[in-house]
């Protein structure tokens, strides 16, 4: 809450105070002769008190129901403790738990095709489903999708907005954000009422490339933000992996380059999990009642929508449209319902975005 505070010059602060309230007490002459901390910010340092109302702070936090993480508490994630510049603080609504070590960022354009939209759905459905955390920044497009699909596997996933929680930005998801908030976690190292900005962005955008094993880009222009969080998670040593795109659409331009220079081109979530090295963890193995290689799921084991849309594959190929005439589901259930089914094993898509059942034709 300190202007001019950042995390290089705490880190400075504390290695020669030690601790935030010898930092705060020192004197001005001893605050300027830590590298990197001028006059400008040692004066802030010694009259905190006149422009820092702590109490308020507080008071807003716990009317709110979210919580401060320093980085010496214990649920504190240990991914973001070995990154460049970790956040000081992290204000969580909703909960961090050991589990969101298992995690993969999601980022991508928030100008988006149909086919990024439903690409981002369909992974972050995938990997939720297989108990990886989705980390991304509740922007509109990739990331909206990507956490939608999240939750629509009932999985966690993790929000790292670039603004105070009490100026919530884009203000159209404040709806997905208490979604998020009640199995998952919204998060800013940001005060409260901090409203978000130009420079809020590109720096939370550290927090989503660090906090998991690797970084998914899945549509991208050349110019998009999501680049440059791509080159931030491989200086954090990150696997970077990205959706290939059609070649003449500049929103996969990015994307595509990635895939030149290196990232692993993705088709599935299963292409991630091959290589972090498990495709399914042993609970949702039990829980689908099969491995990678073994045949399609008995249908006793099939959800009541599951059952629906299998059923109505019987009778031979169909699309997303008619499927959702057929079993009366809202499309987006239908979708990720298929999702569901094509991990069981019970159908397979095909080209033209129509579907099968696996042993029906």
């Amino acid at each position: 809450m300190i202007p001019g505070l950042g995390p290089v010059r705490l880190r400075a602060l504390l290695e020669c105070f030690e601790t935030p309230q010898r930092v705060l007490g020192a004197g001005r002459a001893a605050l300027k002769a830590v590298k990197g901390v001028g006059a400008e910010t040692a004066e802030a340092l010694a009259n905190w008190e006149s422009h820092v109302d702590l109490p308020a702070e507080m008071k807003r936090v716990g009317e709110f129901g979210a919580t401060v993480v320093t980085w010496n508490s214990p649920e504190y994630p240990e991914s973001l403790a070995t990154i460049t510049n970790p956040p000081i603080v992290l204000y969580v609504w909703g909960d961090l738990r050991r589990e969101d070590s298992r995690a993969l960022g999601i980022v991508g354009s928030r100008n988006v095709t149909h086919y990024g939209t439903e690409c981002a759905r369909k992974i972050s459905f995938q990997l939720a489903y297989a108990g990886y955390t989705v980390v991304s920044g509740l922007a509109r497009g990739i990331d909206t999708a990507a956490h939608q699909g999240a939750l629509a596997a009932k999985g966690r996933t993790i929000a790292v907005i670039g603004s105070g929680l009490m100026e919530l930005y884009p203000p159209e998801n404040q709806g997905l954000a208490e979604k998020i908030a009640a199995s998952g976690a919204v998060v800013s190292e940001y005060p409260m009422c901090r409203p978000a900005d130009r420079q809020t962005f590109p720096y939370r955008n550290r927090i989503v490339a660090g906090w998991g094993k690797g970084l998914l880009v899945v549509e991208a222009g050349l110019n998009s933000g999501a680049l440059i969080t791509a080159h931030q998670a491989l200086d954090h040593g990150r696997s970077i992996y990205a959706v290939p795109g059609p070649i003449d659409r500049p929103t996969s331009a990015g994307s595509n380059r990635l895939i030149q220079q290196g990232a692993r081109l993705i088709t599935g979530a299963e292409d991630i999990l091959e290589d972090l090295g498990a495709l399914f963890p042993p609970d949702r193995q039990a829980a689908s009642g099969q491995s990678k290689k073994e045949s399609p799921a008995d249908p006793a084991i099939l959800s009541h929508d599951e059952t629906l849309v299998a059923t109505a594959l019987e009778a031979g190929e169909l699309s997303l449209d008619e499927l959702t005439a057929a079993t009366r589901l809202p499309s987006y259930k239908v979708s990720s319902t298929l999702t569901m089914l094509e991990m069981k094993r019970v159908i397979r898509a095909l080209p033209g975005q129509r579907f099968a059942r696996v042993n029906c034709g």
